[in-house]
């Protein structure tokens, strides 16, 4: 299934409402947010008024540019929709080097000791190399391969989640949420 410019929309639209209006939690490293942007994301894209006033189309515009568009899920998109949809979510949490980093590592992971492709560098950045093993992958893989690299990138993420809760205790206050919201 192609990704749509409709589909990209939801998939902002839905993380904007699974993030909420202003926070300002006393345990979240980041900082106070709206809609899930902090200030310092907001800054670096221009942003100068308090985050708290920050509109939802200069949120969405966020969104798509820093999270969806730079890292290259949309070119990800092209070849496994749900797979850049993960990634995107992904990105927001826990930062889109991370979620770069789950998709190169499953990759070398899944590729049968290089034997259908060679590893490709865990350097937190999507291009050529990282696009040629996936759509190496998923040929050789089959029909199910998008759904088993999902899976591989989504337990790469909930091992951090627990590993952050078990070795920072105010990041406990977050895990129920984070298991409950972004895995699965």
């Amino acid at each position: 299934m192609k990704m749509t410019e409709t589909m990209i929309e939801k998939l902002i639209e839905d993380v904007i409402a699974k993030e909420g209006g202003y926070v300002n939690h006393p345990a979240d490293r980041g900082g106070p947010t709206r809609y899930g942007i902090t200030q310092s994301v907001a800054r670096e894209q221009g942003y100068t008024g308090g985050i708290q006033h920050l509109s939802y189309p200069e949120a969405a515009s966020i969104y798509r540019r820093v999270y969806w568009v730079s890292p290259g899920y949309a070119k990800i998109a092209l070849l496994a929709p749900s797979l850049a949809a993960e990634l995107f979510d992904t990105g927001i949490n826990m930062g889109t080097g991370t979620a770069s980093a789950f998709l190169q590592r499953a990759l070398n992971a899944l590729n049968r000791n290089a034997g259908d492709y060679a590893d490709i560098q865990v350097d937190r950045r999507i291009g050529p190399a990282t696009l040629a093993a996936l759509k190496q992958f998923l040929t050789l893989r089959g029909p199910k391969s998008e759904a088993i690299l999902l899976k591989a990138v989504e337990a790469l993420q909930g091992a951090l989640y627990m590993r952050l809760a078990e070795t920072r205790p105010s990041q406990e206050a977050f895990l129920y949420g984070w298991l409950a919201n972004r895995i699965g």
